[in-house]
């Protein structure tokens, strides 16, 4: 059953993980994102390495049980990829113009993306302030052979629908340049036969893809919004952990774990010698202590040690480049509520540290507040991705 009847188009954000499912309706209120409903199970839904047609079959009818569980009004959807399966890269290059640039950056991508391009979806953006034009927020459709129609991927979550095509501007149209002269390009890479999978599965849902794109972009549009400021994203979840830089709002730098909540789980469960959910209590109970420690607290800390030290490389690898400096941190997705982890993370690199609140930016009814203030982390990709085409 819906929270809130239907009054507008709404659209449904999708978060397929590799442990769970979650979704989010939004429709749009005077102009704002409002609630309809969400949704969310733990299921094993593995896109990435499920690519048997049963698989695939399994994971689409465990999203068909969601949808119906929630009670979703609509079959627009709008999903994303994870941030490991993405390829995503900043490069510079001279003044050039529009005609010139598309050909140059695919050139230039050759470099850096570690597969070859016919096997890639490859998207751009021009950054640092500059207006992005002609493709860099759109690319090629991707025809779909058991449909006349055509599939859009839009990874900078350009406001296209299946089908449409976007004319490029003319060829004299010259772009703004850095203060040396060079453009630089955002560039990301999605596999051709990961964005087939996803298509498929969401097919068999019954849903209406309206376009895939990147976990960061939704995490910016719903923890950070119209912020201009440089901030880390921290999405600690079941399986892996995401770490990416937004810097004026475009997710410029993303690497990811093998290292989640689950880790931390385990590693408790075998100190100790209990079951999961004990260890998950205890995990849930003690936290990470900021004194350090023997027992539990040793293990906490020493199995959240890989994310720690990945954090560090980020914060080196940006800073390395001379950019300007990281101003926060905001965490996300199911782990972010591990007891005194933002205090942690502060006295580790003397940065304010925040748990990040997906519906500062949506309308709901105020009872719900308590509930949706606990799953707000783990819902926060969901929530961006059902606000990309709400104005």
């Amino acid at each position: 059953m819906a929270l809130f009847s239907k009054s507008d188009e709404g659209y449904l954000g999708v978060d397929i993980g590799t442990a769970s499912i979650k979704l989010v309706e939004l429709n749009s209120w005077h102009g704002k994102p409002k609630l309809v409903t969400y949704g969310y199970a733990d299921i094993v839904s593995d896109v990435i390495h499920s690519k048997s047609a049963e698989a695939q079959e399994k994971i689409a009818r465990s999203l068909k049980k969601v949808i119906a569980q929630a009670g979703a009004s609509t079959n627009l959807t709008l999903a994303a990829l994870p941030t490991f399966s993405v390829f995503n890269s900043i490069i510079s290059l001279p003044a050039m113009s529009v005609k010139d640039l598309t050909s140059a950056v695919r050139w230039e991508a050759k470099k850096y993306v570690p597969l070859p391009l016919e096997e890639m979806i490859l998207d751009w953006k021009i950054i640092d302030g500059q207006q992005p034009v002609g493709p860099a927020a759109v690319i090629k459709p991707l025809p779909d052979k058991t449909s006349k129609k055509k599939s859009f991927l839009g990874l900078f979550g350009s406001k296209g629908r299946p089908g449409e095509v976007k004319k490029k501007p003319a060829a004299k149209t010259q772009l703004q340049t850095e203060s040396d002269g060079s453009l630089k390009i955002l560039v990301t890479a999605a596999p051709k036969n990961l964005v087939s999978r996803y298509l498929s599965i969401f097919k068999q849902a019954g849903l209406k893809l309206l376009s895939l794109e990147t976990e960061s972009f939704a995490l910016a549009r719903s923890l950070i919004g119209k912020d201009k400021s440089t901030v880390m994203i921290i999405d600690v979840g079941s399986v892996t952990s995401d770490i990416c830089i937004i810097n004026k709002g475009v997710p410029v730098l993303n690497r990811s774990i093998d290292i989640g909540g689950l880790t931390i789980t385990k590693a408790i469960a075998g100190s100790l010698n209990v079951n999961l959910e004990r260890a998950e209590q205890f995990k849930r109970d003690f936290g990470v202590s900021t004194a350090g420690g023997e027992g539990i607290n040793k293990t906490i800390a020493d199995s959240i040690s890989p994310i720690i030290n990945e954090i560090k490389y980020v914060f080196d690898l940006y800073q390395g480049q001379g950019t300007q400096a990281v101003e926060k941190i905001v965490l996300a997705g199911g782990s972010a509520f591990l007891p005194n982890l933002t205090e942690y993370l502060e006295k580790l690199f003397n940065k304010p540290a925040i748990i990040g609140n997906p519906w500062d930016r949506v309308v709901y009814p105020e009872d719900l507040r308590p509930v949706l203030d606990e799953i707000g982390p783990r819902l926060a990709v969901a929530i961006g991705l059902a606000m990309r085409d709400i104005k």
